[in-house]
């Protein structure tokens, strides 16, 4: 098996990316395997940044190849919020179902329901290139929360080709759309 090191601790992001990547021959570490702790500041403006900042925030310790994904929902009618702030959105430690909430209530007062799920992957190379892989899903804000797969936004996030939210769908069905997956394909024809 290929080693691959994710620079993310998020258990979520780490279940998707080992259904991925594991059955591609794929050894899938993240942060949660390293025996000291590495500090990522994520402060940058775009998705590309923040995937840079922390890929590279660890090969600067390791100097081996990583990846790291930044991704968020961006909502027209919040003029692209919440983006690069999808984590982040009303506090850190704020409950998914209080921020699914507050979405669709803002969605409520506009005629635009569209939103777009957004991942741009960085690899950073062993030998300290690096390289980038953006992937976007186009849908909607459900009027409700509905679905128990999935996480974050997956409940409100409607995608009209399943006529339902990505939550309500089983997570193999949904990484062949998903903004995520469309960003790992990418990278994966790369590293063939």
């Amino acid at each position: 098996m290929k080693e691959l090191f994710i620079a993310t601790s998020n258990l979520n992001k780490v279940k998707e990316f080992k259904e991925m990547l594991e059955p591609l021959g794929y050894d899938v570490k993240s942060l949660r395997d390293l025996d000291q702790e590495i500090e990522i500041i994520e402060d940058g403006d775009t998705f590309e940044a923040n995937a840079y900042k922390k890929a590279k925030s660890v090969y600067d310790v390791l100097h081996v190849d990583v990846i790291s994904d930044d991704s968020g929902l961006c909502v027209n009618a919040m003029n692209g919020a919440p983006g690069v702030y999808s984590a982040r959105y009303l506090g850190e430690d704020t409950s998914y179902d209080l921020k699914n909430q507050t979405i669709i209530d803002e969605v409520a007062k506009s005629d635009d329901r569209g939103a777009q799920f957004v991942c741009v992957i960085s690899h950073v190379k062993a030998d300290g290139t690096h390289k980038e892989y953006r992937g976007e899903v186009h849908g909607e804000i459900y009027t409700e929360s509905k679905g128990t797969n999935g996480f974050g936004y997956d409940p409100i996030f409607y995608y009209p080709p399943f006529q339902t939210t990505l939550a309500n769908v089983d997570s193999e069905r949904k990484n062949t759309v998903s903004h995520r997956g469309i960003a790992l394909a990418k990278l994966l024809e790369d590293l063939k």
